[in-house]
């Protein structure tokens, strides 16, 4: 793509993966949001030193090459989420408008967080499928179909252990609680009541209730991993919300 964008194309909405961090499990998103947006994924590098800073600098770059000097609307989930409002606060003027995902201000639930890199590293890698499978029902929605489910694990396949470990130790040091109303950009927070692996609904109001331009809407039925779902279209709410904010 140009890094100089038409003045009348469309806007670049950069969709930031989690924890899983190949942008593969936004497939389904990407053809309903391509209707009204210029769709960019940002897949994580695999990489075992990278830290926020340096992830918040790769995503400054592929923007500049994508939509060149406009501010574009970046869209996180979880950990894509906490990268995403870091980018934010460090780059004000590069962000048009921020959709926050299941995502978190800071990960509360510390011991687990510290003890989860040791155990990955002690745990064969080509193990994870089958771990994955016995935690479906603290991953997914409900409702989430069979063949929905078949394509996460598919996909899956293609996690690198090295870059899905730094970012479980790079939630370490993330905390922007206190930096909430620095956030300049309107910001829509999406949560689904139904997350086992996140308290999402809680981290959401949080979070609204201090972001200064926030909007806060409960994805009902839906887990942590919810945009493979075959029901849900985040351009039905994403672009409401857009029309809302662009009202003089």
């Amino acid at each position: 793509m140009s890094s100089l964008p038409d003045a009348g194309a469309a806007e670049t909405l950069m969709l930031v993966p989690g924890l899983d961090g190949t942008a593969l499990l936004f497939y389904r998103q990407v053809p309903l949001l391509a209707e009204r947006f210029d769709v960019v994924a940002f897949p994580l590098p695999d990489d075992p030193v990278r830290d926020m800073q340096g992830l918040v600098a790769d995503l400054g770059r592929l923007i500049s090459e994508t939509a060149g000097d406009r501010p574009v609307v970046l869209c996180g989930e979880s950990f894509g989420g906490a990268l995403s409002m870091s980018f934010a606060l460090a780059h004000p003027e590069r962000v048009r408008a921020l959709v926050v995902i299941n995502s978190f201000p800071y990960i509360r639930s510390r011991l687990q967080l510290r003890l989860g890199p040791l155990a990955l590293r002690l745990f064969p890698w080509g193990g994870m499928p089958l771990v994955r499978r016995f935690t479906e029902s603290r991953l997914h929605s409900p409702h989430a179909l069979p063949e929905d489910l078949h394509e996460f694990h598919e996909r899956s396949r293609q996690i690198g252990r090295r870059g899905y470990i730094r970012r479980l130790e790079i939630l370490w040091s993330y905390d922007i609680r206190e930096r909430l109303r620095e956030i300049e950009a309107p910001v829509l927070f999406l949560a689904g009541d139904r997350d086992l692996l996140v308290p999402s609904v809680e981290e959401a109001r949080y979070m609204a209730a201090r972001v200064p331009n926030a909007t806060l809407r409960i994805l009902e039925g839906y887990g942590h991993i919810c945009l493979i779902n075959h029901d849900l279209n985040l351009l039905e709410y994403i672009g409401p919300w857009m029309e809302a904010i662009s009202d003089p």
